[in-house]
């Protein structure tokens, strides 16, 4: 039940029709619930006892953690919940992974070990919930939240259907006063709920899946027989899909949210106008940034211990990162080059920081290198293996070949990239503002006009409809 099905959109009136007809509270809070509950189950319905079971230990575990009279106690429960958390992580998203790895090496000394497939299934949403788990307990165990000890709050909190799948990653401290505080939807704000949701499935039909997916899906599954312009049709369309697709669908959760009186934070601000590799961590998929530094790079030491130990911290946290994100090791090169280039800005910050802050071309120069760097990130983000990063690459700087290649690329791809274009720069004419603050400053007629051009190519839209990326994650 995805967020551009027609199942899903039927599920929503029902959902907005119950929720709306009842004026008790606790009763509306029950009826979400179920209704997370039942937008689980539709995926698989045995995950759903898993996600249940996850959230009722945690919230049994922090009101241990909380009741536990000394340090030791406090912390054999927070290990506790970790070991737990990660081990049921680790088996259904790494233990595939981990196999193939000792095969791997195993066979380079001439050993043949083949383990029986095990079939597993990646419960979907299973890295989302668990690092909302997560940071609930770590923050329980550091004093900074009291647990709470209502069960069906806590169970909303964690399967709150329009984010439960991919996002954004919600900390109870955001959440808590909105769950236990009756909502109350203005026109306005259903309005603008309605309105992102729009905005949302424009990004995900439209853009990523009818603009950008097939000149992106071309020339990674055919890398060896591509050239030089080909290459970089490819990593431009994909840059462009896979923002348009997980920005696609935190704008709809967002507007989902929105229209049932919550506000989830903001997931995304305008990464590829960032002007520099940190600033585009604040800027992409923030509320998983921002986890990765409040309860991995912080504990780590952060830049407390000196250089070396920072560059180490942020290549730690970076490699982890790519981790997360899949069980292939084209997402640890991924978060490994993030990591690199987090540590070389670090590094020169503190001799040049201060030359290319001042001086406005450097600035514009310095944004062009991190949109560069971070496009070609994505090569390996993207990649099936590392045979295929590498022959991109090889590609990708034959740079006599680009414009002889680009006379024989295909109206679609010209497209492509035309359309991303027009995405890094209305990147960066909104740089410093929210999509919800656009969409209240922009004239209602204007709003209106776009809303309809919008819905009208959604409908026509001859793109065939794919899984949104994140949901593998």
């Amino acid at each position: 039940m995805q967020f551009d099905s027609l199942s899903f959109l039927v599920f929503l009136a029902a959902v907005l029709a119950g929720y709306n007809a009842l004026r008790a509270w606790p009763a509306r809070k029950n009826f979400l619930l179920v209704a997370s509950c039942v937008f689980y189950a539709a995926w698989n319905p045995p995950f759903l006892l898993l996600l249940l079971g996850s959230a009722t230990l945690d919230w049994w575990i922090a009101m241990r953690i909380e009741a536990a009279e000394d340090a030791r106690a406090r912390k054999a429960w927070v290990t506790a919940t970790l070991l737990v958390n990660l081990a049921v992580l680790g088996y259904f998203k790494y233990w595939g992974f981990v196999l193939d790895t000792l095969c791997a090496l195993l066979a380079r000394v001439g050993i043949v070990y083949s383990p029986p497939d095990l079939g597993i299934v990646l419960p979907i949403g299973i890295s989302f919930y668990t690092f909302h788990s997560l940071s609930y307990c770590l923050d329980v165990y550091r004093r900074k939240i009291q647990p709470t000890r209502n069960w069906r709050d806590y169970a909303l909190y964690v399967a709150f259907f329009p984010q439960l799948v991919a996002g954004p990653i919600v900390r109870w401290t955001q959440m808590r006063q909105q769950i236990e505080t009756p909502r109350s939807v203005s026109d306005d704000t259903f309005f603008l709920g309605l309105t992102l949701l729009v905005i949302g499935l424009f990004e995900k039909i439209v853009l990523a899946d009818s603009v950008f997916a097939g000149s992106a899906d071309r020339v990674f599954n055919t890398a060896a027989n591509v050239g030089a312009a080909d290459a970089w049709v490819g990593m431009l369309a994909f840059s462009g899909q896979i923002f348009c697709d997980f920005a696609g669908y935190s704008t709809c959760a967002l507007g989902v949210a929105a229209m049932l009186g919550f506000r989830l934070p903001i997931n995304f601000r305008s990464p590829y106008a960032a002007g520099g590799f940190a600033d585009f961590w604040r800027r992409w998929h923030i509320t998983l940034s921002s986890w990765l530094r409040d309860y991995l790079y912080i504990p780590l030491g952060g830049n407390r211990h000196g250089a070396w130990l920072t560059y180490r911290n942020l290549m730690l946290t970076m490699l982890i990162g790519g981790l997360w994100h899949g069980a292939a090791w084209t997402f640890v090169a991924w978060g490994g080059l993030h990591g690199l280039y987090l540590s070389i800005e670090r590094f020169f910050r503190g001799r040049i920081g201060d030359a290319v802050a001042a001086n406005r071309l450097l600035r514009f120069a310095y944004a062009g290198v991190t949109l560069l760097a971070v496009m070609y990130a994505w090569v390996w983000f993207r990649a099936a293996d590392f045979g295929t990063g590498w022959i991109l690459t090889r590609q990708l700087v034959n740079l006599p070949a680009l414009w002889s290649g680009w006379h024989a690329t295909t109206t679609t791809d010209r497209i492509a990239v035309a359309v991303f274009a027009l995405v890094v720069a209305a990147q960066a004419s909104t740089r410093n503002i929210d999509l919800d603050e656009v969409v209240a400053r922009m004239p209602a007629l204007l709003l209106g006009l776009l809303l309809a051009a919008m819905l009208v190519l959604i409908v026509l839209s001859p793109g065939d409809s794919h899984a949104f990326i994140y949901f593998q994650f």
